[in-house]
Protein backbone atom coordinates (compact mmCIF):
# COMPACT_ATOMS: atom_id res chain seq x y z
CA UNK A 1 0.00 0.00 0.00
CA UNK A 2 1.17 3.10 -0.95
CA UNK A 3 0.21 6.18 1.52
CA UNK A 4 0.51 9.75 0.30
CA UNK A 5 0.90 12.62 2.11
CA UNK A 6 1.60 16.16 1.14
CA UNK A 7 0.03 19.62 1.84
CA UNK A 8 -2.60 20.90 -0.40
CA UNK A 9 -1.77 21.53 -4.24
CA UNK A 10 2.14 19.59 -3.64
CA UNK A 11 0.94 17.09 -6.47
CA UNK A 12 -0.94 14.11 -4.88
CA UNK A 13 -3.75 14.31 -7.20
CA UNK A 14 -1.45 14.33 -10.13
CA UNK A 15 0.28 11.14 -8.47
CA UNK A 16 -3.16 9.47 -8.13
CA UNK A 17 -4.02 9.81 -11.50
CA UNK A 18 -0.76 8.23 -12.66
CA UNK A 19 -1.86 5.33 -10.51
CA UNK A 20 -4.80 5.16 -12.20
CA UNK A 21 -3.79 5.29 -15.71
CA UNK A 22 -1.15 2.17 -14.31
CA UNK A 23 -4.34 -0.06 -13.04
CA UNK A 24 -3.34 0.41 -9.47
CA UNK A 25 -6.77 1.34 -7.59
CA UNK A 26 -6.46 5.04 -5.97
CA UNK A 27 -8.59 5.48 -2.37
CA UNK A 28 -8.84 9.34 -1.78
CA UNK A 29 -9.34 9.95 2.21
CA UNK A 30 -10.82 13.74 0.91
CA UNK A 31 -13.85 11.81 -0.50
CA UNK A 32 -14.56 10.45 2.71
CA UNK A 33 -14.92 14.39 3.93
CA UNK A 34 -16.82 15.78 0.82
CA UNK A 35 -19.07 12.63 0.58
CA UNK A 36 -19.83 13.53 4.46
CA UNK A 37 -20.16 17.55 3.36
CA UNK A 38 -22.83 16.02 0.85
CA UNK A 39 -24.72 14.01 3.46
CA UNK A 40 -24.90 17.03 5.16
CA UNK A 41 -26.45 19.24 2.43
CA UNK A 42 -23.38 21.72 2.79
CA UNK A 43 -21.45 23.05 0.35
CA UNK A 44 -17.67 21.55 -0.85
CA UNK A 45 -16.10 24.33 0.86
CA UNK A 46 -12.67 24.72 2.25
CA UNK A 47 -13.84 26.00 6.23
CA UNK A 48 -16.85 22.99 6.42
CA UNK A 49 -14.88 20.84 4.94
CA UNK A 50 -12.13 21.33 7.58
CA UNK A 51 -14.76 21.68 9.73
CA UNK A 52 -16.09 18.08 9.46
CA UNK A 53 -13.01 16.69 8.88
CA UNK A 54 -11.74 18.17 12.79
CA UNK A 55 -15.56 17.35 14.03
CA UNK A 56 -15.19 13.31 12.69
CA UNK A 57 -11.50 12.57 14.39
CA UNK A 58 -12.57 14.48 17.72
CA UNK A 59 -15.70 12.19 17.58
CA UNK A 60 -14.55 9.38 16.24
CA UNK A 61 -10.63 9.13 16.65
CA UNK A 62 -7.77 10.20 14.32
CA UNK A 63 -7.72 7.09 12.28
CA UNK A 64 -11.53 7.33 11.71
CA UNK A 65 -10.63 8.27 7.75
CA UNK A 66 -8.46 5.26 7.47
CA UNK A 67 -11.22 2.75 8.99
CA UNK A 68 -13.94 4.40 6.85
CA UNK A 69 -11.79 3.55 3.67
CA UNK A 70 -10.90 0.58 4.32
CA UNK A 71 -13.81 -1.38 2.86
CA UNK A 72 -13.10 0.38 -0.51
CA UNK A 73 -9.40 -1.18 -0.03
CA UNK A 74 -10.33 -4.14 0.40
CA UNK A 75 -13.02 -3.82 -2.52
CA UNK A 76 -10.19 -3.45 -4.66
CA UNK A 77 -8.18 -6.84 -4.35
CA UNK A 78 -5.36 -5.74 -5.97
CA UNK A 79 -1.69 -6.31 -4.74
CA UNK A 80 -0.96 -2.90 -4.58
CA UNK A 81 -3.55 0.36 -3.74
CA UNK A 82 -2.48 4.04 -3.21
CA UNK A 83 -4.18 6.07 -0.37
CA UNK A 84 -4.05 9.55 -1.17
CA UNK A 85 -4.53 12.39 1.27
CA UNK A 86 -3.01 10.49 4.52
CA UNK A 87 -2.54 13.06 7.45
CA UNK A 88 -2.10 11.85 10.83
CA UNK A 89 0.65 9.37 12.17
CA UNK A 90 -2.51 7.18 13.65
CA UNK A 91 -3.71 6.87 10.21
CA UNK A 92 -0.60 5.38 8.88
CA UNK A 93 -0.31 2.81 11.96
CA UNK A 94 -3.90 2.04 11.14
CA UNK A 95 -2.87 0.87 7.60
CA UNK A 96 0.27 -0.75 9.20
CA UNK A 97 -2.04 -3.52 11.01
CA UNK A 98 -3.69 -4.71 7.88
CA UNK A 99 -0.81 -3.73 5.12
CA UNK A 100 3.00 -3.08 4.10
CA UNK A 101 3.18 0.31 3.54
CA UNK A 102 4.89 2.80 2.41
CA UNK A 103 4.82 6.44 2.72
CA UNK A 104 5.34 8.94 -0.27
CA UNK A 105 5.84 12.48 0.78
CA UNK A 106 5.01 15.14 -1.63
CA UNK A 107 6.42 18.42 -1.49
CA UNK A 108 5.80 21.90 -3.38
CA UNK A 109 6.89 25.86 -1.76
CA UNK A 110 3.52 27.24 -0.29
CA UNK A 111 3.47 30.13 -3.39
CA UNK A 112 3.43 26.88 -6.02
CA UNK A 113 1.20 25.50 -4.07
CA UNK A 114 -0.98 28.60 -4.02
CA UNK A 115 -0.96 28.89 -7.24
CA UNK A 116 -1.97 25.87 -8.47
CA UNK A 117 -4.66 25.82 -6.10
CA UNK A 118 -5.69 29.00 -7.99
CA UNK A 119 -5.51 27.64 -11.37
CA UNK A 120 -7.51 24.33 -10.13
CA UNK A 121 -10.33 26.09 -9.13
CA UNK A 122 -11.78 23.35 -7.22
CA UNK A 123 -15.09 24.47 -4.60
CA UNK A 124 -12.77 23.73 -1.84
CA UNK A 125 -9.47 25.42 -2.73
CA UNK A 126 -8.86 28.62 -0.80
CA UNK A 127 -9.88 31.79 -2.73
CA UNK A 128 -7.25 34.11 -0.80
CA UNK A 129 -4.13 34.11 0.80
CA UNK A 130 -5.37 34.43 3.83
CA UNK A 131 -7.67 31.17 3.53
CA UNK A 132 -4.66 29.58 2.11
CA UNK A 133 -2.57 29.93 5.05
CA UNK A 134 -5.26 29.11 6.83
CA UNK A 135 -6.05 25.83 5.48
CA UNK A 136 -2.14 24.80 5.50
CA UNK A 137 -2.23 25.28 9.43
CA UNK A 138 -5.43 23.29 9.80
CA UNK A 139 -3.48 20.45 8.00
CA UNK A 140 -0.48 20.80 10.34
CA UNK A 141 -2.63 20.35 12.79
CA UNK A 142 -3.60 17.02 12.21
CA UNK A 143 -0.19 16.18 12.10
CA UNK A 144 0.35 15.71 8.30
CA UNK A 145 3.98 16.46 9.13
CA UNK A 146 4.73 13.91 11.15
CA UNK A 147 3.17 11.88 8.41
CA UNK A 148 6.12 13.34 5.91
CA UNK A 149 8.74 13.07 8.52
CA UNK A 150 8.85 9.36 8.23
CA UNK A 151 7.75 9.27 4.54
CA UNK A 152 9.77 6.18 2.78
CA UNK A 153 9.88 8.78 -0.40
CA UNK A 154 9.77 12.11 -1.09
CA UNK A 155 9.39 14.00 -4.58
CA UNK A 156 9.87 17.72 -4.46
CA UNK A 157 7.68 19.05 -7.24
CA UNK A 158 8.77 22.47 -7.41
CA UNK A 159 9.79 23.89 -10.72
CA UNK A 160 9.32 20.47 -12.47
CA UNK A 161 7.18 20.51 -15.94
CA UNK A 162 4.58 18.01 -15.34
CA UNK A 163 5.39 15.23 -17.69
CA UNK A 164 8.55 14.96 -15.86
CA UNK A 165 6.95 15.24 -12.55
CA UNK A 166 4.53 12.24 -14.19
CA UNK A 167 7.62 10.38 -14.94
CA UNK A 168 8.68 10.44 -11.47
CA UNK A 169 5.53 9.19 -10.03
CA UNK A 170 5.86 6.38 -12.47
CA UNK A 171 8.67 5.24 -11.65
CA UNK A 172 7.93 5.07 -7.78
CA UNK A 173 5.07 3.10 -8.38
CA UNK A 174 6.94 0.73 -10.53
CA UNK A 175 9.73 0.13 -7.83
CA UNK A 176 7.17 0.19 -5.33
CA UNK A 177 5.41 -2.61 -7.78
CA UNK A 178 8.35 -4.80 -8.02
CA UNK A 179 8.93 -4.49 -4.48
CA UNK A 180 5.48 -5.70 -3.40
CA UNK A 181 5.77 -8.23 -6.05
CA UNK A 182 9.71 -9.91 -5.19
CA UNK A 183 7.95 -10.10 -1.49
CA UNK A 184 5.09 -11.71 -1.89
CA UNK A 185 6.65 -14.66 -3.76
CA UNK A 186 9.51 -14.73 -0.98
Amino acid sequence: MLLIAGLPGSGKSVFSKVAQQMSIPVVSLGDIVREEALKRKLDLTSENLGKIAIELRERYGKEVMAKRSIVRILYNESPLVVVDGVRSLEEVYYFKKFFEVYIIAIHASPRTRYSRLKARGRPDDPSSWEEFSTRDLRELSLGIGNVIALADYMIVNENIPLREYEEICRKILLKTMREICYESRG
